[in-house]
């Protein structure tokens, strides 16, 4: 097998984009202006309607239109894929980057370091903040994000899913999970994405685990990513994610793998019931007792864990450490996101499917 001098593996972008005329374009600038730009920006334009292909092409960008694909992003992913890696070297890079994600400039150059000094890592996903705008569900959603950042920053390897917003692999380690499809993993043999799957980003994390691969996360490798406009937004893209969370460890069964996601799940339940258990066990307080009376004690812990909520985003500015210190609206956010939560488990308890759900936005003129 002939292998590229380090460091000179050819990385190839993959942007897969249905109705993404209001993004793609920054997209593409955000990879041309990389320290290491990629040698080929390739958008994978999925039964799009609007100027997605046009503005592509005139941002010099390849464009591959995919033909009869019914299966979304996974599927139009696996056209693309079916046609590139039979012919790509082991060593050759491939980055997944939704069309709505602007790179910060040393993601790339981060990344192709990171796997040319580890020949076990399969893959370097991105931390993602969320982008400008939204109001106050989209300032929630990127405190969220800032918390996420901060403790994978602390923990680059414990990767638990490789961001769909940008994640660079390795060609061997997509051909493998492709080869074992069918077998060892779920899915059809040949195809990189399980097209069963509501959550590809996370079922090919399970995939490539599954076969032994090794990923990171480091700090230096950021970039911003769309948050929800709306409340009902935010519920269908949680439910997509929370229900494909699910119906993936469903699909994988109880393994040395999956075991710490099944107890990541129990944990988020553990969470559920002790916060709510908490918030009524304080409104029972509340209605019971004729004054109100301050413990210092009391106090002290609450000032710990309002302290501890901004310093987690700290580095979001200073409307993100208000949002944290007044705690109730992140409150009222842990509630809907637990919400959520239970839905998603009562629904997967009684085979009711979850459906895909894109944001569209205006297009750019």
């Amino acid at each position: 097998m002939t292998h590229s001098r380090p460091g000179t593996e050819p990385l190839t972008v993959l942007l897969p984009a249905h109705n993404e005329a209001a993004t793609i374009a920054l997209a593409i600038k955000s990879l041309q202006d990389q320290t290491s730009p990629p040698e080929r920006i390739m958008v994978v334009a999925d039964n799009c309607s609007d100027n997605t292909v046009r503005i592509a092409l005139d941002c010099g960008a390849e464009v591959f239109t995919t033909v009869g694909n019914t299966d979304k992003k996974a599927g139009g992913l696996n056209q693309a894929l079916r046609k590139l890696l039979p012919i790509a070297g082991a060593d050759d890079l491939f980055m997944i980057m939704d069309a709505d994600t602007v790179l910060e400039e040393a993601f790339i150059a981060t990344a192709r370091a990171e796997l040319v000094a580890d020949p076990d890592l399969g893959a370097v996903g991105g931390l993602f903040l969320g982008e400008k705008g939204g109001g106050i569900v989209g300032a929630l959603q990127r405190n969220e994000y800032l918390r996420y950042q901060r403790d994978m920053a602390l923990h680059e390897d414990r990767v638990m899913v490789l961001s769909g917003t940008a994640s660079v692999f390795r060609a061997a380690a997509l051909k493998a999970v492709a080869h074992e499809r069918g077998s060892t993993l779920p899915g059809l043999f040949g195809q990189v994405y399980d097209t069963a799957a509501l959550t590809e980003d996370n079922e090919l994390t399970l995939a490539l685990k599954t076969l032994g691969w090794r990923m990171v996360s480091p700090e230096r490798c950021r970039n911003v990513t769309e948050v929800m406009p709306t409340w009902r937004d935010l519920w269908k893209q949680r439910e997509r994610w929370q229900r494909g969370a699910i119906e993936n460890l469903r699909a994988y069964g109880w393994t040395s793998t999956t075991r710490k996601y099944w107890l990541q799940q129990l944990g988020i339940a553990y969470g559920v019931l002790s916060l709510n258990l908490f918030l009524l066990m304080t409104v029972l307080m509340v209605l019971s007792v004729d004054a109100v009376a301050f413990s210092p004690f009391w106090l002290t812990l609450s000032a710990a864990f309002v302290l501890e909520r901004v310093v987690t985003v700290w580095t979001g500015g200073r409307r993100a450490r208000m949002l944290a210190a007044v705690l109730l609206a992140e409150i009222v956010y842990d509630v809907f996101i637990q919400a959520v939560f239970v839905k998603c488990v009562a629904d997967a308890l009684i085979g009711r499917s979850a459906d895909w759900h894109h944001v569209e936005r205006e297009a750019m003129a």
